[in-house]
């Protein structure tokens, strides 16, 4: 998705990798496993120390909030709409008389709270799934999975800033 946006990619697994990148998706998956992995290659306290804007999907929402690296003021409820099983897809108002927003959601989590600075863009049944504070970026459902990218723009648009306030 962000390739097809005009942004170039890479991988990264270990610390020194986040060297020189303007800004950072941490994708869905397993959160345990992340945190477990990231600790183990010091990658987690690297991402404490990573100031550019951050994108997190699904397990990358709850690697970020307050209970694990901490880098959002959010708490997050893990698998809040339920297993596997109960795995759906919605469309989300973004305001603004845009058009809805198709999402996936796959044993999401949703965001249980909330601090003063974090801005909810999105929620489903009440509760946020989409939100931003500063320069992270958090998501419960995966943007990737459709064909919309108006997501991944806001996070380009949050890179392109940061950069151009660098410079």
């Amino acid at each position: 998705m962000l390739r097809g946006l005009g942004a170039e990619v890479v991988e990264v697994r270990k610390p020194e990798q986040l060297d020189g990148l303007d800004g950072l998706v941490i994708p869905g998956g397993e959160s345990t496993a992340f945190m477990r992995l990231m600790r183990l290659y010091g990658l987690d306290e690297a991402l404490r120390g990573f100031e550019r804007p951050i994108f997190g999907t699904c397990a990358g929402m709850i690697v970020l909030d307050r209970d694990h690296l901490g880098l959002g003021d959010f708490r997050v409820r893990r698998n809040a709409f339920g297993r596997q099983v109960a795995s759906f897809e919605t469309d989300l108002d973004l305001g603004h008389g845009d058009e809805p927003l198709r999402a996936v959601f796959i044993r999401a989590p949703w965001l249980e709270e909330v601090g003063p600075e974090v801005e909810v863009l999105a929620e489903v049944d009440g509760r946020p799934v989409l939100a931003r504070q500063g320069r992270i970026l958090v998501a419960a459902f995966h943007p990737e999975l459709t064909d919309d990218t108006r997501v991944h723009e806001i996070f380009l648009n949050a890179v392109r800033e940061e950069s151009s306030v660098r410079a």
